[in-house]
Parts: structure tokens; sequence; C-alpha cells
């Protein structure tokens, strides 16, 4: 994984609550076992129309905005446990989303994937929506050590809340193993001292 300590983005407001993670990835672009194409098909049933066109009126197909930070409506990535959802967002280009709540799963599989999932209050999420939708060159700043993020050139500001084992490894790029090999010669001394 990609170190990730701080982010200065623009972001894509797209202001739907309840987004489950088949509306994220639907279930038949599920054939692939690799993490990548996946960002091809992010959200397909909104960003196309039937016969394959582009939906014009979707936010991700809105050249006004752009970012690697999704600022989505509440409850993001219910539904079911696919880790795809994760991938999908990630192979699109986003570092970052944002919601005023996640499901579990989707928070897991984000966090496990190098997607940073912000949580923020309802208050904050509002303004961040208002802020990004009427002036789409707003800039986001996330900063990771201090979990903290704001809007630039204003006062706004917000803290969030990370499991810091999670903190540690996205601070370092690290996945799972990659943090037990960062303690190999803590293990080992641990090792030595313990055996009879």
């Amino acid at each position: 994984m990609d170190k990730f300590i701080t982010l200065q983005s623009k972001a894509i407001p797209l202001a739907i609550e309840n987004i489950d993670t088949d509306q994220i990835i639907p279930a038949r672009f599920l054939k692939a076992t690799s993490r990548e194409g996946f960002g091809e098909n992010l959200f397909r049933d909104w960003r196309y129309n039937k016969d394959n066109s582009l939906n014009e009126n979707f936010t991700l197909n809105n050249n006004k905005y752009s970012g690697k930070i999704l600022v989505a409506g509440d409850n993001f990535g219910c539904g079911s446990s696919r880790e795809h959802a994760a991938w999908a967002l990630s192979d699109y280009g986003f570092k970052v989303v944002v919601s005023s709540f996640f499901a579990d799963i989707f928070k897991g599989n984000a966090l496990n994937n190098g997607l940073l999932p912000v949580q923020v209050t309802p208050e904050f999420l509002n303004v961040l929506l208002t802020e990004i939708t009427e002036k789409p060159d707003t800039k986001l700043n996330v900063n990771l050590i201090k979990q903290t993020i704001s809007v630039e050139g204003t006062s706004f500001s917000s803290k969030f809340e990370i499991d810091a084992y999670k903190k540690t490894c996205m601070i370092n790029g690290y996945d799972d193993i990659d943090y037990l090999l960062s303690k190999k010669e803590e293990i080992k001394a641990f090792e030595a001292k313990n055996i009879d």
C-alpha cells in the first residue's frame, strides 16, 4: 500500500444516502480476482445510461468536479461485504471517502486497502457538501497524523476517529503482513528471552 500522511485535494460531492456496495460496484463485475480494473465500473449503473452512454447528470461525469476525495451522504458502504467496493473506489483514484456513517465491514475493507474512511458529524458533512457543490475548486486537507479534515481557506475543520493500529499501517504503507515484518526484531528478541 502507499503511505498516507496528508492529502490536499479537490473533492467530488455525492449527496446520496444509503449507498450500498452493489451500487458502488455491481455484482456482475465481480468476476476478476485482481484489484485492477474495477474503477472502470465504479457506480456503473449511475454513471452510464441503459444504452451505455455517459449519464451527463451524474456527479462523477460532471467535469467541474474532480479530486481524490469523495464526499458522500450518510450510511456509505452498507449492504454486502464485498471488498471489491474498496478496490473500485481506489482504482478510480479516490484516496479518501467522507461520510457521516460507514458500514463496519466496508470501513474495514477500505482501511485494509489503503482507502481512508473519514467519518464526520452530519452537520460537518452538510458543510462539506455545500462548500464543494457551490465552489467546485474548493480543496480539502486531510491530516491522518492529527486526524483532521478541513476546508482550505476557511475555519471549517473537524476531527475524525481511526483505529490506532490501522492508522499506523496507513501512515507506513503497511498491510497486516508488512506490520508483522516491521516487528521482526522485537519478535526475535521476545522469543530469545522466553525460550527455556
